[in-house]
């Protein structure tokens, strides 16, 4: 049956993107897509929302969605985090779990487990980092890989790439193109993305947020836009944006740590942002940056909700007030 204003040949998958963090979920999406689209940093749980990257290979169009690392923590904002990965598999035809080949990998293969309270449709399972595996050919991954099968039932197939070097990345899109079923574009307009770009904004602020504070602030970073202007571009002026931003901390010591010495630190965040907020809009951009005290934000109902980030089953009780 021909497929109505679309090409008779198009096919869609959706994908979904599992693992612990920093097993490397974002650095896979970026390879495949061309381009820094998901924040990518060298600290944990720097993804906190999911979405969907849109890819397209000839005529099949492949939905990531790009999800937090699954995690143990008691934390509020870390049950939403998880709450995030798990609604990552709603509605996907299938799943990457990525494993570390750097870490244990059955621990971590049994932690997901343990972590993931529902059922698992078909899964492959992807072994990540392998630039960094000096003996590759010697690790026993067939026997790794039936050890796994036996905690989740539904793997598949494995794969063992290198989102760095992006080695045997495409037998792994080959892989998902094959699975792919004929059917509509989702997103025929070339979206990369199901986002929008002050949700990107916002990434790409708290990404060089993490890259340059001190280990211990980026968990108690989040960034809220206050204001977001696009103005068309005519004769005498360029398409620009203008962006008013808050940068959120839990304690006025930090406030000062992100400010830094006659606020380079705060510049140094603001430059890099917008440069790659400009990469991505093709226009110039005005970025104007504040950074607010907001005592505990990580456990304020209002302020977790206007980050995009829900109550989860397994919530605590939140405070009501929004500082």
């Amino acid at each position: 049956m021909l497929i109505q204003d679309q090409h008779y040949k198009n096919k869609s998958i959706m994908v979904s993107v599992l693992g612990a963090p920093n097993v490397g979920k974002s650095s896979l999406i970026n390879y495949l897509l061309g381009m820094d689209l998901s924040v990518v940093t060298n600290k944990p749980q720097t993804t906190r929302n999911r979405f969907h990257c849109i890819l397209t290979v000839d005529h099949t169009e492949i939905i990531l969605v790009d999800t937090p690392g699954l995690h143990r923590s008691n934390q509020e904002l870390n049950k939403r985090l998880n709450q995030q990965a798990r609604e990552g598999t709603e509605g996907a035809d299938l799943n990457l779990l990525l494993i570390d080949l750097t870490a244990p990998i059955l621990k971590q293969i049994t932690d997901f487990k343990s972590l993931f309270e529902e059922e698992l449709g078909p899964t492959i399972l992807v072994f990540t980092k392998s630039d960094l595996i000096k003996d590759l050919e010697n690790l026993p991954l067939d026997e790794v890989f039936e050890k796994a099968k036996e905690v989740i039932p539904s793997l598949t197939k494995y794969y063992t790439i290198s989102s760095k070097e992006g080695s045997d990345v495409h037998l792994l899109t080959g892989e998902i193109c094959d699975r792919a079923e004929p059917g509509k574009h989702l997103y025929p307009d070339g979206s990369v993305s199901n986002k929008n770009m002050r949700f990107f904004a916002t990434e790409y602020i708290r990404e060089q947020a993490f890259q340059l504070l001190k280990d211990e602030i980026p968990y108690e970073v989040a960034v809220l836009i206050d204001e977001y202007k696009d103005f068309e571009a005519n004769e005498q002026k360029k398409a620009a944006s203008h962006i008013s931003a808050s940068i959120l901390v839990n304690r006025p010591s930090q406030r000062a740590i992100v400010i830094g010495s006659k606020g380079s630190m705060i510049k140094e965040i603001g430059t890099r942002s917008r440069k790659k907020i400009e990469s991505m809009t093709g226009g110039d951009v005005h970025l104007n940056l504040h950074v607010k005290v907001s005592p505990k934000w990580f456990k304020n109902n209002f302020v977790l909700e206007e980050l995009g980030l829900p109550r989860a089953k397994d919530s605590n009780r939140v405070w009501r007030a929004k500082n």
